[in-house]
């Protein structure tokens, strides 16, 4: 049966339990003997890694047994185009599968079955498949690398980076890509471009240092200019829809980011949905952007601009770093937990809402505007765990 086996669909998809990345650790020891050339294209910590990979096959067999293909195939797709950055080839699947299959079938040992045989050549067939597939027919670059120009420690965590491309990087104004830089060399993080796409090649980045973070705590204490970063392609699908309902943006730290982005598009046009956007920080030194906004907000009627800070004062340290304080012209500093704030005035339920930052920030808020009678289909926001 195959693909049409359920019960042994779900054999094959406990196999990789949430949390427990053990099949996974075997997985990637087996493929890494099988094909030694391939542990090169990986970091040296595979913690991370191995998490990822888990939380996908469970979730690919959990659609498979839901007999729902469009979005594990598009997935995947994405997942083979996008794996051309780390110099995977197409030999690679072929001894990925094999790896694979041979460490599921040790790991089912006496249960491993004729049934289960046949669903599982027929799933890593589709998986393998289909990336490399999809990553042999791409046109597109597989990277694109650029200098930094410009470094800017806003903040004691924060800095703002600005690069030139070697070739321009067309991509959505809110979307995503994936970043390596050379002091973390096969380590990527995730960073949203605070501007439109540029034709002459510019991007800028906002970066806040994460606890623990070796990529983030490199970029805000050791780029400079001069330094050589690689691009993925984009991802991600934050938009507004000018022809919609007004519009809600809720900016956490750096989460402003896309926000910007976005807003900066929206000011190519002199009509558009209003658009109210609460940029948070835990200090007022921490709005670091406040005199971009104004100024936006000077020259654009239809946007409004609400910080919010946790704390009313900034501690002593802010003294070392540039006052983002804006002339007058916004709304007046409002102090509290953003998602607490945004909340205050309501559900915001007829708005597209947009709500950009770190995890715990996007799903308080998120629960804050549900619980006041947002509907969730209305949320936007990037995955929690990218």
């Amino acid at each position: 049966m195959g693909l049409d086996d359920r019960e042994s669909l779900q054999v094959l998809r406990d196999a990789f339990k949430p949390g427990d990345t053990d099949v996974v650790h075997r997985f990637y020891t087996h493929w890494f003997a099988l094909d030694p050339g391939v542990r090169d294209l990986f970091p040296p910590d595979m913690a991370s890694q191995r998490a990822a990979f888990a939380h996908a096959m469970h979730w690919l067999y959990g659609e498979l047994i839901a007999q729902r293909a469009d979005e594990p195939v598009a997935f995947l797709a994405q997942l083979g185009r996008d794996h051309r950055k780390y110099g995977v080839l197409p030999a690679h699947y072929a001894t990925l599968r094999r790896a694979l299959h041979a460490t599921l079938r040790s790991h089912l040992d006496g249960g491993w079955t004729d049934a289960i045989a046949e669903a599982a050549d027929q799933s890593l067939n589709l998986f393998a498949g289909v990336m490399s597939g999809a990553a042999d027919s791409e046109d597109a670059p597989a990277w694109w690398d650029g200098t930094v120009i410009e470094h800017t420690r806003v903040s004691r965590d924060l800095a703002v980076v600005r690069l030139h491309l070697d070739r321009p990087l067309q991509h959505h104004p809110g979307q995503y890509v994936n970043v390596q830089i050379p002091q973390c060399p096969r380590r990527w993080r995730y960073l949203s471009p605070a501007i439109p796409a540029d034709p002459d090649g510019g991007v800028e980045f906002h970066v806040r240092v994460v606890p623990g973070g070796l990529v983030s705590n490199a970029v805000v204490t050791e780029t400079r200019a001069g330094d050589r970063w690689r691009l993925s392609s984009p991802h991600g699908g934050l938009h507004v829809d000018r022809g919609g309902d007004d519009v809600l943006m809720v900016a956490g730290s750096t989460g402003l980011a896309p926000l910007r982005a976005l807003i900066m598009d929206l000011c190519r046009f002199a009509e558009n949905p209003r658009v109210h956007l609460f940029f948070g920080a835990r200090y007022p030194c921490e709005l670091y952007d406040l005199r971009t906004l104004w100024q936006m907000a000077a020259h654009n009627p239809w946007l409004s601009v609400s910080p919010v800070s946790e704390y009313n004062r900034d501690p002593p340290w802010a003294a070392d770093y540039p006052d983002p304080s804006p002339p007058r012209g916004l709304h007046v500093r409002q102090t509290g937990r953003l998602p607490d704030v945004v909340a205050r005035y309501g559900s915001w339920g007829d708005r597209q809402i947009l709500i950009c930052g770190g995890p715990g920030m996007v799903a308080a808020t998120r629960a804050a505007l549900i619980a006041k009678g947002a509907p969730p289909d209305r949320i936007q926001h990037d995955p929690l765990s990218r």
